[in-house]
């Protein structure tokens, strides 16, 4: 995250080189087929699956060594995720990666038509350092279960796991495939310079648009995992001490460094100097007096990032916190009340332990609050009031939305995360990711008979046939999915065979009352 793609060196041939080998390798690998069987994506899955249940110690131990994360925190916040995503996919890959009918017209009644998922070909996937294995290992998940080569570029920044991960990742996974390319800005620069069949990356929108203008000179997809500044609206009715103590743990944790944290708290003035006080009374339970000394508490991830973090405050009286030791990137959690809406605080995300408050009169200036701004990531709402939930959310945009609690929608692989706007394109997780990275290819077979069929499109034209062509493009899509034309065909069935009943029942008691029109009539003759 955040960082800048300045200009590259003028050569660096063997780098370059290694780079090219290495897409190089990966679309040949592609190109030879071996993708292509589910049966080998599943090999592969379970592969992934392997490194991570063994290498979960190496895992932790270089994400303590980059941002002094939690040995416990590592498995919450990344690993478990990985592993639900990689289990999911083994589940569900032969339905993803079969065919999927759809509805036809009466002309195509009798044709096979359906949509298959294919795999796009080598996607570049751009890692980041907050959360560098879950971020770069989930889009790769996808990739591997859609049929795809992809070549992984983990963010240099995040050093001991970039390292980890290019060693641990040819041992578990076909080493042409899935190359590791590990370095800086200028091997980022000469990736984009290459080929690629989709790029997906994870980080800031100033970066984004870099990526965005190299893609555009190969016309290739993308997908931007970016972040933003996240509004939590805490309405006044709500329970406060609740909604503190999970905004206090979505804020805080990894250190801020979360592209969905809540950026900046939305509140009206009557309760603010509650919040502050609910905050300062969670952070005491969370990481105890002095939270440079808890071992649950993390650190900037490096001191260019720890300068940016301080330059933020500077203006400012922490109402909590603002402590801070560069020698160890620490920045203490800090809260800072009645920030102004247009200070420099409030133009750029975070992307820290700073969480200022600004107040607003209601929810109405909550709403108009958010709807001036940028659309962002992620959106908080905590209120009892289920309407008003509602009426926020229908009345805002965001990227995904959580009501009464932080950060938990990321969490569902069944919901699609991605940004809108300048928080994003694209989206992942699950099937998502599949679909993300599948080409959708339109599929219909028909055969070459019936062709009397087919006259009244073909010239010459005339009023009859173009009314009758007319007829038949205009009629209904009709649904030939498996159940519902089983029911579709009971049903015409079950309704003939009423039709028929009918029918009988009429044509006996037709039949019953001549008989009876007869013999009155003989009674009559006779008497």
């Amino acid at each position: 995250m955040l960082v800048y793609l300045t200009s590259a060196p003028e050569t660096r041939p063997a780098t370059v080189c290694m780079e090219r080998q290495a897409v190089r390798r990966a679309r040949e690998a592609f190109l030879s087929g071996r993708t292509r069987p589910v049966e080998f994506r599943l090999q592969q899955l379970h592969a992934l699956q392997r490194m991570i249940t063994e290498k979960e110690t190496e895992i932790s131990t270089a994400l303590k060594q980059d941002i002094n994360r939690s040995q416990y925190d590592t498995p919450l916040l990344e690993l478990i995720g990985i592993e639900n995503e990689i289990k999911l996919a083994i589940s569900k890959l032969s339905e993803w990666a079969a065919p999927r009918s759809v509805e036809r017209n009466l002309f195509t009644l009798k044709d096979e038509v359906y949509v298959q998922p294919e795999p796009l070909g080598v996607v570049l996937i751009i890692g980041a350092w907050n959360y560098p294995w879950a971020v770069t290992l989930q889009p790769l998940i996808g990739a591997i279960a859609a049929g795809n080569a992809a070549v992984v570029k983990p963010s240099e920044l995040s050093e001991c796991s970039s390292l980890l991960l290019r060693a641990l990742l040819p041992r578990y996974l076909d080493k042409d495939l899935y190359p590791v390319v590990t370095g800086g800005v200028s091997e980022t620069q000469d990736l984009l310079r290459l080929r690629f069949d989709h790029i997906f990356y994870t980080g800031n929108s100033t970066v984004a648009k870099q990526v965005m203008e190299a893609a555009a000179r190969h016309l290739t997809p993308l997908t931007l995992e970016l972040g933003g500044k996240s509004p939590c609206y805490i309405d006044k009715d709500c329970d406060i001490r609740v909604a503190c103590r999970r905004v206090t743990w979505g804020k805080f944790v990894n250190c801020g460094q979360t592209c969905i944290a809540p950026d900046y708290i939305l509140c009206e003035p009557c309760i603010q100097g509650r919040v502050v006080e609910c905050i300062r009374q969670t952070l005491l339970e969370f990481y105890g007096a002095d939270p440079k000394c808890s071992p649950d508490y993390g650190r900037i991830i490096n001191q260019r990032h720890f300068i940016r973090i301080l330059g933020l405050m500077e203006g400012y009286t922490p109402v909590i916190g603002g402590q801070s030791d560069a020698s160890q990137r620490y920045i203490a959690p800090t809260v800072l009340k009645d920030v102004p809406p247009h200070s420099r605080l409030m133009q750029e995300e975070i992307f820290g332990p700073l969480l200022p408050i600004v107040t607003v009169s209601d929810m109405d200036d909550a709403i108009r609050f958010v709807n001036e701004r940028e659309k962002p990531l992620a959106l908080y709402i905590f209120s009892k009031d289920k309407k008003a939930a509602k009426r926020m959310i229908e009345e805002t945009t965001s990227g995904g939305v959580t009501v009464n609690d932080v950060l938990m929608h990321y969490t569902l692989s069944s919901l699609p995360f991605g940004g809108v706007g300048q928080s994003g394109m694209g989206r992942y997780h699950g099937k998502h990711t599949f679909d993300q990275l599948s080409h959708h290819r339109a599929c219909l077979i028909r055969s070459l008979g019936m062709e009397s069929l087919n006259l009244s499109r073909y010239p010459p034209q005339d009023r009859q046939r173009a009314r009758r062509v007319k007829r038949v493009l205009r009629s209904s899509l009709i649904d030939m999915s498996k159940r519902t034309f089983i029911w579709a065909v009971t049903a015409t069935v079950i309704g003939f065979g009423l039709f028929i009943t009918l029918l009988v029942i009429l044509l006996i008691a037709a039949g019953l009352n001549c008989t009876c029109w007869y013999w009155r009539g003989i009674y009559n003759y006779y008497w």
